[in-house]
């Protein structure tokens, strides 16, 4: 479906993808678009909601500048999926055991591993680029303990929220694994102190923004590039996260299922990031807060909720956004509004049929609390053409 609505409240308008979007949002993707320095428009995804600062489901274009909060603290979040050579009927009755030899291989929530399990140089060349910015900025050491070593116990780890780890069945009841995580600590240390060295830089101005969480750097000035730099690296420590998971939930995968090989790797995606791209005949900083790039023929991965399903879809190259398209569901309701609706009876009977906690650490997780993903998909039929539809038969979640 086209553009379904047109917000004028600042200097550039922002074209909306639904019409189910709250007034919270409405009133933050405003503010945004009275920035001096958006290119254009702003472009907001079918699963747009609010969120710290810049809406979630937005796509923010900028010419000289960049928000630290737009791309957030949890930098290069994003997707991974692979097919495997495996039918639904090769799977067992009982997924219980599967999950638990994932659970085994790969930490969850705040758990790490003992010993980091990524190796040689492509360990020793992450150090190495994160030793080039601490540099510059120690601080960023005293701001999380063990900070040397935390870093690379944590890759190849999932975190909390809503990160998980699937095994899905596809519409050919073919398996595919699945896994949504980010840059774990470092990246939301990195997010966290740049975004505060973005309202010092701002000085005085900061009163004078539409909201102080959308601090900036202009390009040209040593905070900028050391921020180009720190995100870059974070985006890409991301990456190697999500690889290495994968390698961990495949090997723990070998121990309970038949032999098998992987077929397809899908994508590996991020949805929290900025990058240099070209748009409207300019040059400028794309940030992509909650969206995924959607170029024309580019696969990506579009999971709904814990209980819904899910999409590998290919890009159409939509111009006006940004060939961009939804990061996912989006969320309906806060964390804690969904533990004042809903308890562990409300969450068992969303998840039915899939093997999965469902204890009162992840009512916060209900397919409730979030928007429907087929209405979303409706709302996406320009930007996106599904390739895959999956449904998860396990779900692992910190």
């Amino acid at each position: 479906m086209p553009i379904k609505l047109m917000l004028n409240q600042g200097k550039v308008p922002v074209k909306v993808f639904t019409e189910d979007i709250d007034q919270i949002s409405i009133n933050q993707l405003g503010k945004m678009a009275q920035l001096p320095f958006i290119h254009s428009h702003i472009a907001a995804m079918p699963d747009v909601h609010h969120g710290i600062g810049a809406t979630v489901g937005s796509v923010i274009p900028s010419k000289g500048a960049i928000i630290p909060a737009a791309v957030g603290v949890d930098i290069g979040c994003g997707m991974n999926a692979i097919r495997l050579s495996l039918k639904a009927s090769d799977l067992p009755d009982n997924l219980q055991a599967v999950r638990s030899a994932i659970e085994k291989r790969v930490p969850v929530g705040f758990e790490e591993h003992a010993s980091a399990t990524v190796q040689g140089a492509t360990l020793n060349n992450i150090g190495k680029h994160l030793d080039v910015i601490t540099a510059k900025h120690p601080g960023l050491i005293k701001m999380q303990r063990n900070f040397a070593r935390t870093w690379g116990k944590q890759l190849g780890t999932l975190g909390g929220g809503n990160h998980f780890i699937e095994l899905c069945l596809d519409e050919a009841d073919e398996v595919w694994v699945m896994l949504h995580s980010g840059s774990r600590g470092i990246g939301n240390v990195i997010g966290r102190y740049f975004i505060e060295k973005a309202k010092k830089d701002v000085g005085k101005a900061l009163g004078q923004l539409p909201d102080q969480d959308l601090a900036y750097f202009t390009e040209g000035t040593q905070h900028f590039e050391d921020y180009v730099q720190a995100v870059s690296w974070a985006q890409e420590y991301a990456t190697v996260n999500r690889r290495e998971m994968m390698r961990l939930v495949l090997t723990a995968l070998q121990t309970q299922l038949k032999p098998f090989t992987p077929t397809r790797e899908a994508i590996n995606c991020h949805h929290n990031y900025v990058q240099q791209e070209t748009h409207f005949g300019e040059a400028v900083y794309l940030t992509r807060k909650g969206a995924i790039s959607a170029r024309e023929g580019e696969l990506g991965i579009i999971p709904g909720s814990m209980g819904a399903k899910s999409y590998i879809v290919r890009g159409l190259g939509n111009a006006q956004s940004f060939c961009s398209c939804s990061h996912g569901a989006g969320r309906r309701m806060s964390r804690t509004e969904a533990k004042r609706r809903f308890n562990t009876r409300d969450l068992a009977e969303q998840t039915s049929g899939i093997e999965c906690r469902k204890d009162k650490g992840v009512v916060d997780e209900i397919p409730s609390a979030y928007k429907d993903i087929d209405g979303v998909m409706q709302n996406q039929t320009d930007l996106v053409e599904v390739v895959h539809t999956l449904k998860q038969v396990v779900c692992i979640k910190g």
